[in-house]
């Protein structure tokens, strides 16, 4: 039988990783996903794994990168100005090709901002903020049982792609509590199973094979090029494989709202308040903010009167919302910043207003 707890998001977080393989966390306290490295910080030597508390995060993601290279399932987490000093480690992951699970517990800003929920690192996330081309895979849960199940798979993701892989969360979802089915563990390779899964990491000449070097600079132009082309090759079969989505009643919404994480929960309730009114909507809730689901909005129907883009930021994912839309509707943005939540009665009253302005 499964078993079942009450959760704290963040602990739920931290044992998600743990039982996706993880073995090796690198963290740094920051509000509000401190909880995370304190649950490893007392859980992870249980499993035979290793608990670093960097002295910055710039050394956490620097540590991930050399026990990425060595064969390690490993995990690391902050929340958005600490994600912020990782960046150029980001670009660095993604240049080698290693595979680590990275959580943001997103707050307000910019600068150090607040400790309060925001979404304003959506830019960040799906941009990237390091240097040259490459993307971090996005995941956005919008539950703590979601967040656990993304967690667990992007493991697997990130070894099946060799990429840095990104959980978007942020403070109401890391600081909330719910009740959660826990997941089966995932058995971690150790030893001579990691040399043999892992073929291109640096697990020393004692297993046979030829001598491994991973390397991110490349002086002369063509060979970067070459590499710049072949990574875009497993990006471009990201964006085919790996989007997911979920769409309710979009096919015949005069509204349709689109919105990711915790908004999206309650962007739902402003959906039941304004179908008691009469008013049809629908919901495109992005569960993959990179690769973005813009075939999803293909399926708009012809009642579709306009396209409302709701999110704790100034407009960062309405610019994504504008290029699938094409043109085709008018789309608006119902926000608040800050570490302000929206509520359900303020985006029905928002979202009407713009309706009316439409017709």
């Amino acid at each position: 039988m499964s078993e079942k707890r009450l959760m704290k998001g963040n602990e739920a977080f931290a044992l998600a990783a743990i039982l996706g393989g993880a073995r090796y966390y690198f963290g740094y306290p920051i509000t509000p996903q401190n909880e995370v490295t304190e649950y490893m910080s007392r859980e992870i030597s249980k499993v035979g794994g290793s608990f670093v508390q960097a002295e910055s995060e710039l050394a956490s993601v620097n540590m991930a990168y050399g026990a990425s290279a060595a064969g390690g399932r490993v995990f690391i987490s902050s929340s958005s100005p600490g994600i912020a000093l990782m960046q150029e480690g980001m670009s660095g992951l993604a240049s080698i090709q290693a595979p680590v699970v990275i959580l943001n517990v997103m707050r307000g800003g910019p600068g150090i901002g607040s400790i309060q929920p925001g979404q304003a690192d959506y830019f960040q996330a799906t941009r990237g903020g390091g240097n040259g081309d490459y993307h971090l895979i996005v995941y956005a849960p919008a539950s703590i049982q979601e967040a656990m199940d993304m967690i667990i798979r992007a493991f697997d993701i990130a070894d099946e792609y060799r990429n840095p892989v990104l959980i978007l969360a942020d403070g109401m979802l890391g600081q909330m509590m719910e009740p959660v089915t826990i997941p089966k563990a995932k058995a971690a390779l150790q030893g001579d199973d990691i040399a043999k899964a892992k073929p291109w990491a640096l697990t020393g000449h004692k297993y046979s094979r030829d001598r491994n070097a991973i390397n991110s600079v490349y002086l002369k132009h063509d060979k970067l090029e070459d590499f710049v082309n072949e990574l875009w090759v497993k990006y471009d079969k990201a964006e085919k494989d790996l989007v997911e989505v979920e769409c309710l009643d979009i096919d015949e919404a005069e509204i349709v709202f689109v919105a990711f994480g915790t908004t999206s929960r309650i962007v739902k309730e402003a959906m039941a308040q304004l179908k008691a009114q009469g008013v049809s909507c629908g919901l495109i809730r992005p569960k993959t903010l990179w690769p973005f689901p813009y075939k999803a909005f293909e399926a708009l129907g012809p009642g579709t009167k306009c396209v409302i883009s709701a999110e704790l930021s100034m407009g960062q994912m309405i610019q994504d919302v504008k290029l699938a839309v094409e043109g085709r509707y008018p789309v608006g943005l119902i926000n608040r910043v800050g570490g302000v939540l929206l509520s359900a009665e303020e985006i029905v009253e928002r979202s009407l207003l713009f309706l009316k302005g439409v017709k």
